[in-house]
């Protein structure tokens, strides 16, 4: 059994906004995860999606500290550093994929989200990224609202491209130069040897 955490978050503000470069002076508005058991076999047995804002934040400690790995897109330089002063510095310890570090390494340069949803999955991001913000300097109803739809739109877009990664290990984009691109990927889980296994490779 695999307990899964896929995940993503809006900002509070805009890098031209604050001094330096650091994700945690941004404020984080809203985080979304889909969380999620995956039997022997990787097929969900059982999956929620979940949404806080920057007062609950503290709450999705307990999914994320349960978790035998998380997932996101630019998650380790940018969605983990903006969680930083909510949640316990523990959460840089829990084994993490991050899609968009694996596709650098293989592509040997970045791809947006949306690129890679375009045309691996045929699909699109729900907003603009630069009205979440917007959303949050309202923070009406009907702008929270749009916020996290939009968050766990990101979200649900995340998992696919995890999950069609994770079955067929390869991912499609069209690259800096419009040129459609298909890329190898490897999502699996690291292949943890027993003790026994480890103690027959010592002789």
């Amino acid at each position: 059994m695999y307990q899964e955490v896929i995940f993503d978050l809006e900002t509070q503000k805009f890098f031209d906004e604050i001094t330096g470069s650091d994700p945690a002076d941004l404020g984080v508005s809203v985080l979304s995860m889909y969380v999620r058991t995956l039997d022997s076999n990787f097929v969900e047995t059982k999956g929620e999606m979940i949404s806080f804002f920057e007062s609950e934040l503290a709450n999705s400690w307990g999914y994320f500290k349960n978790a035998s790995r998380i997932i996101g897109f630019n998650s380790k330089h940018f969605d983990v550093p903006a969680l930083k002063p909510y949640l316990p510095l523990e959460l840089t310890k829990i084994s993490h994929l991050d899609i968009l570090e694996h596709v650098r390494e293989v592509n040997g340069r970045r791809v947006s989200l949306n690129a890679i949803v375009k045309e691996t999955l045929g699909d699109h991001k729900a907003d603009d990224p630069a009205n979440a913000i917007a959303y949050w300097q309202k923070r009406d109803e009907e702008s929270l609202k749009k916020l996290k739809f939009y968050c766990e739109e990101d979200v649900r877009l995340t998992k696919e491209i995890y999950d069609y990664g994770l079955k067929n290990k390869k991912l499609r984009f069209k690259d800096y130069w419009n040129t459609a691109r298909e890329i190898e990927v490897d999502f699996s889980y690291p292949v943890i040897k027993n003790e026994t296994e480890e103690q027959a490779s010592l002789f």
